[in-house]
C-alpha cells in the first residue's frame, strides 16, 4: 500500500507539474508580441472564434505558430468573444492585447473628406473610387440617387455638406451622402431662421444656390460677407449678378479653362450675364462658412469686386472705380507673363 500511494503521489506531481508547465506555455503563446512593422487592418469575418483568429495571425506572419496557443479558449475564456469588424493592429501589440482590441469592438474608423466648391458628379467619383465602401450609387441617376436620401428633386447639388466623414470598413456610399445631405439639412434651417432681414433671397433653396456662388468666387473666410453683400445689392437694384462661376457650370464639358466673350453672350439657364436673378440651381457644395455668409450679407454699398495682385478681391462701389481695378489687375497679370 505504501508503495501504491508513493506511485500514486509520484503521479500526481508529475502531472501537477505538466499541467502548470502547459499553462505556462498557453500563458506564453498569448503574451507573445506581434511582429508587424506598421499599423495594418485586420478584418475579421462574422463567425469567426479564436482560434480562427489565431490561425489569421499566423498565416499573415505577425506571430509563430504554437501548438499551445489553441488551449487559450480553456484556460483564457475572458479572451473568447471577438467581434466581427475591421480592426487596426500596430505593432505595439501582443497577441492577449489584439484579442481585447477584437473583443471591444472598437473598429477602425475611415475617413472621407468631401471638399467644398467640388460638384455632386466629383463627389460620385470619389465615394464610388473607394475600397473600404460599400459601392451602391454605381449605374444610379443623380434622380435615383436623390430619391434614396429622401429628396424630392432630381438634383443633389449643394444640398450635401462638405465635411470630413467618419465610417467603418463595408458603410455604404449612400450612408455617407445621406449624412452629408442631413447634415445640409439642418445648417439650412437653422442658418434660414437667423437670416438678415435685409436679405433679398426668398428661400432656404435660394440661400444653397447664392451659398454655392460664394464658395467659388472667393476661397479668403474674410471675403465671404463682402462678396455676399456685393451680389445681395444687384439683387435689392435689379442688377444681373454676371458671375463667372455660374457661366463655368453652364458650359460643363464645353469649358476648357477660358471663358470667352462668346461664352458670355451665349445663352444658359446658369449664365448671369445673360439672365436675371439666380441661376436655377446651386453651382457647387458649399460649406457652412458660404451659407452662413449667404443669410446675413454684411452691409456695403459695393456692387463689383475684381480679382487683386494678393490673392483676394478689390471691391468697388461704382463702375468706374471698378474699371480702374480691373485695369490694374490685368496690367499685374501682363507682368507676369
Amino acid at each position: 500500500m505504501k508503495r501504491f500511494l508513493s506511485i500514486a503521489a509520484l503521479l500526481l506531481a508529475i502531472a501537477a507539474g505538466a499541467g502548470f508547465w502547459a499553462m505556462e506555455e498557453v500563458k506564453r503563446s498569448v503574451l507573445a508580441p506581434l511582429t508587424l512593422e506598421e499599423p495594418t487592418h485586420l478584418t475579421i469575418r462574422p463567425g469567426s472564434n479564436i482560434n480562427s483568429i489565431f490561425r489569421q495571425l499566423e498565416a499573415n506572419g505577425w506571430v509563430e505558430s504554437n501548438p499551445w496557443r489553441q488551449y487559450a479558449r480553456v484556460l483564457r475564456p475572458d479572451l473568447t468573444a471577438v467581434k466581427a469588424g475591421t480592426f487596426l493592429v500596430t505593432p505595439d501589440m501582443t497577441v492577449e492585447t489584439a484579442l481585447q482590441h477584437f473583443i471591444s469592438g472598437r473598429e477602425h474608423q475611415f475617413s472621407i473628406t468631401l471638399v467644398e466648391g467640388d460638384r455632386f458628379v466629383d463627389w460620385l467619383v470619389q465615394l464610388q473610387g473607394r475600397d473600404d465602401l460599400l459601392v451602391e450609387t454605381e449605374g444610379l441617376s443623380e434622380a435615383d440617387i436623390a430619391k434614396k436620401l429622401g429628396h424630392e428633386g432630381d438634383k443633389l447639388e449643394g444640398l450635401l455638406l462638405p465635411e470630413t466623414y467618419y465610417f467603418t470598413q463595408g458603410d455604404s456610399d449612400l450612408t455617407i451622402l445621406k449624412r452629408a445631405y442631413d447634415a445640409m439639412d439642418e445648417l439650412l434651417d437653422k442658418a434660414w431662421s437667423q437670416k438678415s432681414d435685409a436679405l433679398m433671397l426668398k428661400s432656404p433653396y435660394e440661400v444653397l444656390i447664392m451659398a454655392s456662388i460664394i464658395e467659388k468666387e472667393t476661397a479668403l473666410a474674410s471675403e465671404r460677407g463682402l462678396v455676399s453683400s456685393v451680389f445681395n445689392n444687384r439683387l435689392k437694384r435689379g442688377m444681373r449678378l454676371q458671375t463667372d462661376p455660374t457661366v463655368i457650370y453652364g458650359m460643363g464639358d464645353a469649358y476648357t479653362g477660358v471663358i470667352t466673350r462668346s461664352a458670355l453672350r451665349t445663352p444658359t439657364a446658369y449664365n448671369t450675364y445673360t439672365i436675371d436673378g439666380l441661376p436655377p440651381t446651386p453651382i457647387a457644395m458649399p460649406s457652412q462658412a458660404s451659407v452662413l455668409a449667404a443669410v446675413n450679407p454684411e452691409v456695403s454699398n459695393y456692387y463689383y469686386f475684381v480679382a487683386d495682385t494678393k490673392g483676394g478681391h478689390t471691391f468697388s462701389t461704382t463702375l468706374k472705380q471698378h474699371n480702374r481695378a480691373v485695369r490694374v489687375y490685368r496690367e499685374w497679370e501682363r507682368s507676369q507673363k
